[in-house]
């Protein structure tokens, strides 16, 4: 299988002195094309440092971090920006959505910043829409919706860009159990239908259980890999 993420003794530490606090520390792990990974553990073992990292949303302290064989240290801002917006997806617990802005605006949002051509930008946008089942909602103003609808929102803006790539923080966090299953079919049905590599936290441990590896992080290091049935990676 092919390795689209390598990470190598990495660390993370915020402050200095006696405000110094380790959030990850000696972890390695390689993540394959077109797999899905729960990175799971306890508040505060590191779970979303660890994906922010991976996302190139921050920078380590120590270690690499290589997307698709680039190191991402050695990356310019601007290459960075460049591969964030055409190859990652992000679906975050807080939505951050305009809520001014109907939901059609907000899922075109990184086809304007990728500056994709206007004339394909309609056809990307409510494709993804009719993907998340909200094509009928795309003139309504995006503070108007549920909370399920957001996360819907949230994840037609995520693959609009068809991305190699989703992160996704808690993405059932805020939902209940029906609304949250339509979610995890949906990311899951990305992840089968495109090969689309999913990288997910989450303290349910129903859905990590879904992923073919579990990630379980304490205190900022690995303490465990397991893998579903059948799974071979």
């Amino acid at each position: 299988m092919q390795k689209v993420i390598e990470v190598k003794n990495l660390w993370k530490v915020y402050g200095k002195r006696r405000a110094r606090f380790t959030a990850l520390k000696r972890l390695s792990l390689d993540i394959y094309k077109g797999e899905s990974v729960a990175i799971v553990g306890k508040s505060g073992s590191g779970k979303s440092t660890l994906m922010h990292l991976l996302a190139l949303l921050d920078k380590p302290t120590k270690g690499t971090i290589k997307i698709e064989g680039l190191d991402a240290s050695k990356l310019r801002a601007r290459k960075i920006n460049r591969l964030r917006n055409r190859s990652f997806g992000f679906v975050f617990q807080q939505f951050f959505m305009n809520s001014n802005e109907t939901v059609y605006e907000n899922v075109l949002l990184p086809l304007k910043i990728a500056h994709t051509r206007r004339g394909n930008r309609k056809r990307l946008a409510l494709e993804a829409l009719k993907s998340a089942g909200l094509k009928d909602r795309a003139k309504d103003k995006a503070g108007e919706l549920s909370g399920g609808h957001k996360q819907r929102v949230c994840i037609a803006r995520a693959i609009v860009n068809n991305p190699q790539f989703i992160f996704a923080d808690e993405p059932t966090g805020n939902l209940d159990s029906v609304t949250g299953e339509k979610i995890i079919q949906l990311l899951f049905g990305l992840n089968q239908r495109n090969g689309t590599t999913l990288v997910i936290v989450t303290h349910d441990e129903d859905l990590a259980a879904r992923c073919d590896r579990q990630i379980h992080l304490r205190d900022g290091e690995i303490i465990n890999i397991t893998k579903k049935k059948g799974v071979k990676k």
